[in-house]
């Protein structure tokens, strides 16, 4: 081969080994990026109905979605102060201190504590149909008029703390099937009005969660015909009364983690 020839090609392979050595030193956008990240809210968000818990009082769980998706994802640091039975004047003044300028990640479910989940369900469930409807009536103007302005704050108070974190708001999904359900079960109607209200507070949530600029992760279509009453359902009944009307573990595991996962994408 002449002498131009040949340091022409050792100058082209120079070039080609320069290029992918660069690619394989230089990490890509998804190696290069680390997640710090926090998971707050309520019982849905701790793990209340999926056991077993830790020693504090709120009732965390390893089968929760967000250590699930937290060891799915090896993030690079990972809190969990959500707490069964908070409201969100707990997250503004007991969570977000969890929260900081290096924080990229934050999931949160909260404002069913608020419009007062618990009075509605034993309402419905030990109490009769006119009992069962005021509550639910309550409940949902609640959501429509006061609790927008406590989701408004909360979640400034989130952005305040990370500011550059992307806020993923999960909502919570329909607890019922509305087939038969047995002589002891809610009557279908019951089931159906609190699933409406299911519905409202919903679209309250995505509402506000728009307005803040965070993402809305709807979980009702991923827990599709797992309801109570279902054949195979993903919410608990009365089996236990602080975790009746949560997910079960498969609730998490196959409902909100897919939730989270596809909020992601």
């Amino acid at each position: 081969m002449p002498r131009r020839a040949l340091a022409r090609a050792v100058t082209a392979l120079a070039a080609v080994l320069a290029t992918v050595t660069g690619v394989l030193l230089v990490p890509t956008a998804a190696q290069a990026a680390t997640v710090h990240y926090v998971a707050l809210g309520d019982s849905y968000s701790s793990g209340v109905g999926a056991g077993p818990y830790d020693l504090s009082t709120c009732l965390r769980s390893q089968k929760s979605y967000a250590p699930l998706w937290a060891a799915a994802n090896a993030v690079s640091s990972f809190a969990f102060p959500a707490c069964g039975g908070a409201v969100t004047a707990d997250v503004i003044n007991k969570q977000v201190g969890s929260l900081s300028a290096t924080t990229t990640l934050v999931t949160i479910t909260i404002g069913g504590n608020d419009a007062g989940f618990a009075d509605v369900i034993t309402s419905c469930r030990f109490g009769s149909t006119a009992t069962c409807t005021a509550a639910v009536d309550k409940a949902k103007s609640f959501a429509t008029a006061t609790l927008p302005g406590r989701l408004d704050a909360t979640y400034a108070a989130i952005r305040d703390r990370a500011p550059n974190a992307r806020l993923v708001v999960l909502g919570y999904p329909r607890l019922f099937e509305t087939g038969s359900c047995g002589v002891l079960a809610m009557s279908s109607y019951k089931r159906t009005i609190l699933n409406e209200a299911a519905d409202v507070l919903a679209t309250v949530t995505a509402a506000r969660a728009a307005a803040a600029g965070a993402t809305f992760a709807d979980a009702r279509p991923f827990f599709t015909g797992h309801g109570v009453c279902a054949a195979a359902p993903w919410i608990r009944d009365v089996s236990g009364v602080i975790e009746a009307y949560h997910p079960n573990a498969d609730g998490y595991r196959y409902g909100y983690l897919p939730t989270l996962t596809a909020a992601l994408r």
